[in-house]
């Protein structure tokens, strides 16, 4: 079982950022393949970012291409996502999200195995 802690949300301007963190425990993290998904009040959880065990592959929804940036650090079991330019639209609760098939990057959450809590990101104008 893996478990998943994030970090680093909070309430921000339009044009600032944020840098979220996840902690993963309970299995060797260099395997896991982490990804982060959003959601927004009344929607329908979404992708937002996703790299491979070996950082081969990463891939971004087209609403946060070139603005956020999803990075992992295996020696501290964490990955980032270091969020620049934030939008109201943005506003979210953000998830991590881990896959146990670490070699390819997923975009969809039934891909996943494990789920963080959630952390609160509201941007406002």
């Amino acid at each position: 079982q893996v478990q998943l802690v994030e970090a680093g949300g909070g309430l921000v301007q339009a044009g600032a950022s944020l840098r979220l963190s996840c902690v993963a425990s309970g299995r060797t993290f260099s395997t896991l393949a982490m990804g982060w998904f959003r959601q927004a009040p009344g929607n329908e959880r979404e992708f937002v970012a996703a790299i491979s065990r070996s950082d081969g592959d990463i891939w971004y929804a087209d609403s946060v291409k070139g603005r956020f940036t999803i990075s992992r650090g295996n020696a501290k079991n964490t990955v980032f996502l270091q969020m620049n330019s934030l939008k109201p639209e943005d506003s979210a609760v953000y998830y991590c999200a881990a896959a146990d098939s670490g070699e390819h990057v997923y975009t969809v959450e039934r891909s996943y195995d494990y789920w963080g809590q959630g952390t609160q990101v509201t941007v406002s104008s």
